[in-house]
């Protein structure tokens, strides 16, 4: 049976979680952090160097990178459905999920830890504000791919891509600021919605 080593709060643990029930896969959970043991440990830094959640363990295969895992999990587990072999779909969906990586995670750093962390050293008044400017540009970006689609973030089906985005779109809502009207953003949040696996983890009250 697969292992997933995290804890269900971390986004990126919720990435594999997500897409584990999106493909079926039986897993079992070992809970590090957040009062259970620690990613500083040797035994977890034997896994992964960094230190960072998620790690999978599947025999004697470990994988680290939320990304990696879950790019691994639909090539292994048949799900093409997800994340298609033809090179330009296939293409647009790893754009969207490097984007999200990049572009997105990056605007949302500074004020996820002042607002939802509430950490000492992210509470500058004018730091915090540029950084929600900054987020709410890039949901606007987000917001005109949604326009154009329709439907989800890669094109009229629901794929690979939209697990980082969708975790990514609740994140941003549950951070309590000024969200300006995304139209197509709010109509993929509840298309989203509807499916069970973004019911468990996605729009469940963690951001």
């Amino acid at each position: 049976m697969l292992k997933i080593l995290g804890r269900a709060s971390s986004i990126n643990v919720r990435k594999v979680l997500w897409a584990c029930e999106e493909l079926g896969i039986a897993s079992a959970r070992e809970e590090w952090g957040e009062g259970a043991r620690s990613p500083q440990e040797a035994e977890f830094r034997a896994l992964n160097p960094n230190a960072l959640m998620p790690v999978i363990q599947e025999g004697d295969f470990i994988l680290w990178e939320s990304n990696a895992i879950i790019r691994y999990l639909a090539n292994a587990y048949e799900g093409g459905w997800l994340y298609p072999q033809e090179p330009r779909a296939r293409g647009r969906v790893d754009q969207w999920i490097d984007w999200q990586a990049t572009e997105l995670n990056t605007s949302w750093r500074y004020a996820f830890m002042s607002l939802v962390r509430h950490s000492p050293a992210h509470q500058d008044p004018r730091l915090l504000a540029a950084a929600c400017k900054g987020w709410n540009y890039t949901m606007a970006i987000l917001n005109q791919q949604l326009e154009k689609t329709g439907a989800f973030v890669a094109g009229d089906a629901f794929s690979l891509a939209d697990i980082p985005i969708g975790l990514s779109v609740n994140r941003w809502y549950e951070t309590p600021m000024e969200h300006p009207e995304l139209a197509a953003v709010r109509a993929y949040y509840e298309r989203l919605t509807k499916r069970k696996g973004y019911a468990h983890w996605g729009r469940n009250g963690m951001p």
